[in-house]
């Protein structure tokens, strides 16, 4: 900790040492205060190009979601995201979720994989999602950015980037305080802040959630609602502004997560997904099944004015302690109820650290030539262990079998985009990143105790040193004052890995290569009409090559981790919003995507592939799974004045998505979800002034039984074999109260 500590100050040494040195004016404000302005406009303020900007005027594909709308539905986590953001989906597994951006993401299965969609945390790359997986709450603002965003927020962002801002400190003192019951999973969430100046140079906000409920699947063999989730989280942050040139803002996170239970549930094979909401999972040898995580995430951003331009630190440092149980629904489907012997079962504990520091100078606006420049760090630890245990009675196999993976990365870029005003109406706009990361690793099985039959026990080393080019083009016309068409190319990268929790893996199936996007993309930007209605529309074509991928083989339980070779994503997305009188608003939202395989030999082979084997197969024109053809979402929003005193809000989000493969092995006949909308509303009654506020909220309010991902639990890993289902959240109604002052 003292070398972590080091760099953390050394980081707030530097700005502040040249704060002392260059008395000038800033031109951007902290990234934190950008958030939606309530003028007439509708105006929504992003800072995707590390600057702050219009959303209208930022030529990227991308979606917004403020911290308001996510706390009126009461937000947990990432998943929430994909009811506003078309082309967006969380594939839902035992406590490793995955984003897909425009059907590329990076599958959960081998847990060392850097992510093809990266979080960004207050300007923290969190390429691990338990880094981050502590509830959202207290936010500015969500900025969802589609396809490769290689140059600016550079590490491993080949389809895209969320950018998560928190809320920051007020200039008045301010707090609110809200509890809500839900009835359906018979617990409670509270929350609150406290938010205001400490003296004339500094501020602070103070940020709490709590979080104890149980969950919406029954598990008969513990009498018990699964998964109970107990959870805190905990931030601080602090703004300091001793000059006009000057700000440093610090924040120092702690999230403490633990779910109990799982979300697994047994279905036929030989029929479709029809998810039963009780389950039948036994205590495993490795303990309670579920998830417990603890995670600290702390950040320092400082900003100096030098002349007209601005100087940005960005310090990060983060760390991450869990371990995941994992058991599988021992119910036999169609049998009345009858169950197997827990035959096969799992953990991860992980351990994760890393510390980052990113400088860049940003010129002022208005001028022909406006540009960005920096420079980015980082190092990080990481270790996973693996226990897996097997009780398998027809091969008279009882035994356990540990790995562990251990991997350290180190990686750096230099960065740079410059727009040339060619006149008030047209801009050309580049970027570039290069980037380079060195990697070392090591993987080593044992066999604890019992024969061996399954598993061969294997040992593995490798070492990764490579260097990545991300390069992008725009130009941007306004066609109109308020009317912008834009054209892009560019290209994206993420770096190679290892092999880290399947057994058997050596040396030379133990690295695996980058994986590499280019992008084409077209669209249009328009306000119209005072503001009272924007109107978005794109259209892209994206290709991966090297396409990094973990597939699970129902033959062989097993996993065949490496890369595809090429794939292909092209379609539209589309955005509306309506502000056609006052008090009441609509937006909707939707995209078409077209996803294949362009080339993958020696794939694993997919369920319609009779006689296939992986030696011979490519999967060249094949769908890829978890994407849809059509997604959308529509948001509508009403006020009425009741009286000079009190006021009725309500809010509605439907989403949907067409039918879709969520199994690896895409079957036609357990691996398909079929299309499905899902209804939110929330009725609210408040004062006029928001100092209180009652609420009735629901959520999946059409009940429907959706599907993350599914597999074959086949023999002999069981005597019966079935198809095990991760089950996502089904209806559930809130009653909400708090108080703002």
């Amino acid at each position: 900790m003292k070398a972590h500590n080091q760099f953390l100050l050394s980081g707030v040494a530097a700005i502040a040492m040249l704060a002392n040195a260059a008395p000038a004016m800033a031109q951007a404000a902290s990234a934190d205060t950008a958030d939606i302005d309530d003028s007439n406009t509708n105006e929504i303020i992003v800072t995707a190009q590390k600057r702050e900007q219009s959303l209208q005027d930022v030529p990227i594909s991308m979606e917004v979601v403020s911290g308001a709308k996510l706390a009126e539905f009461n937000t947990s986590d990432i998943k929430a995201v994909m009811n506003y953001t078309p082309n967006v989906f969380v594939q839902s597994t035992a406590g490793n979720d995955v984003i897909y951006i425009r059907g590329f993401g990076s599958p959960p299965a081998n847990f060392a994989f850097d992510q093809s969609v990266s979080l960004y945390v207050d300007g923290i790359y969190a390429g691990r999602n338990r880094q981050a997986q502590a509830p959202f709450f207290d936010l500015a603002r969500v900025e969802v950015l589609r396809g490769p965003q290689g140059a600016l927020f550079g590490k491993n962002t080949a389809a895209g980037a969320v950018s998560v801002v928190s809320a920051g400190p007020t200039k008045d003192f301010e707090g609110a305080i809200t509890g809500l019951y839900n009835f359906d999973h018979k617990g409670t969430d509270f929350s609150g802040y406290l938010s205001g100046p400490i003296s004339d140079t500094l501020g602070a906000r103070f940020a709490y959630k709590i979080v104890n409920q149980d969950g919406y699947i029954y598990n008969r063999a513990t009498d018990h609602d699964d998964p109970e989730i107990k959870s805190q989280l905990l931030r601080l942050t602090v703004k300091w502004e001793p000059s006009d040139d000057f700000d440093y803002t610090a924040k120092v996170e702690y999230g403490n997560r633990e779910v109990i239970g799982g979300i697994t549930v047994s279905s036929p094979l030989t029929s479709g997904q029809d998810p039963q909401t009780t389950r039948y999972v036994e205590r495993a040898a490795l303990g309670d099944e579920g998830n417990k995580n603890k995670s600290v995430m702390i950040s320092g951003v400082g900003n100096l004015a030098l002349g007209d331009f601005t100087l940005t630190s960005v310090t990060g440092y983060s760390w991450f302690k869990s371990k995941i149980v994992n058991g599988f629904d021992q119910t036999i489907p169609n049998s009345g109820g009858a169950f197997v012997p827990n035959s096969v079962y799992n953990a991860f504990p992980e351990r994760f650290d890393q510390i980052s520091q990113e400088i860049r100078i940003l010129s002022p606006t208005g001028k022909t030539l406006e540009f960005i420049a920096g420079a980015y760090y980082d190092k990080s630890d990481y270790t996973l262990e693996q226990y897996q245990g097997f009780n398998i009675a027809s091969l008279n196999y009882f035994g356990r079998i540990d790995s562990i993976f251990r991997q350290k990365a180190e990686s750096w870029s230099v960065f740079g985009q410059a727009t040339f005003n060619i006149s008030d109406a047209f801009r050309a706009i580049g970027s570039l990143r290069y980037s380079h990361t060195k990697k070392d690793g090591d993987f080593a099985a044992r066999l604890v105790y019992g024969p061996f039959a399954l598993r061969p026990i294997s040992s593995a080393t490798g070492s990764i040193s490579e260097g990545n080019v991300d390069p992008s083009v725009t130009l941007q016309y306004d066609i109109a004052p308020r009317i912008m068409v834009y054209a892009t190319w560019g290209r994206g990268s993420k770096s190679g890995g290892f092999v880290s929790n399947t057994l058997g893996t050596v040396d030379s199936t133990f690295t695996f290569e980058p994986e590499r996007s280019e992008n084409f993309e077209a669209g249009i930007k328009s306000t119209l009409f005072d503001g009272k209605v924007v109107a978005n529309l794109s259209a892209y074509h994206t290709k991966f090559k090297d396409l990094q991928v973990s597939v699970y083989q129902p033959a062989t339980s097993s996993y065949l981790t490496g890369n595809a070779a090429a794939a292909t994503s092209k379609g539209l997305e589309g955005s509306l919003s309506i502000f056609p009188i006052p008090n009441f608003d609509i937006s909707a939202s939707a995209a078409y995507a077209d996803i294949k395989y362009d080339d993958y030999p020696g794939a694993a082979c997919l369920a319609s592939q009779i006689g296939c084997t992986p030696a011979t197969n490519n999967l060249a024109g094949y769908p890829v799974a978890y994407s849809s053809k059509y997604t959308g979402s529509v948001t509508a929003h009403a006020r009425f004045d009741l009286s000079s005193d009190l006021k009725f809000d309500i809010t509605g989000v439907a989403s949907a998505r067409s039918k879709y493969f969520n199994s690896d092995n895409q079957s036609p006949i357990f691996g398909v979800q079929n299309g499905y909308a899902k209804l939110d509303l929330r009725v609210q009654l408040a004062d006029q002034d928001d100092s209180w506020h009652v609420a009735l909220v629901g959520k999946n309010l059409t009940n429907e039984k959706t599907i993350g991902s599914a597999f074959n639990l086949p023999s002999p890993i069981t005597a019966t074999p079935r198809a095990i289902l991760y089950l996502e959240p089904t209806r559930n109604i809130s009653v909400e109260a708090g108080i703002k002052f």
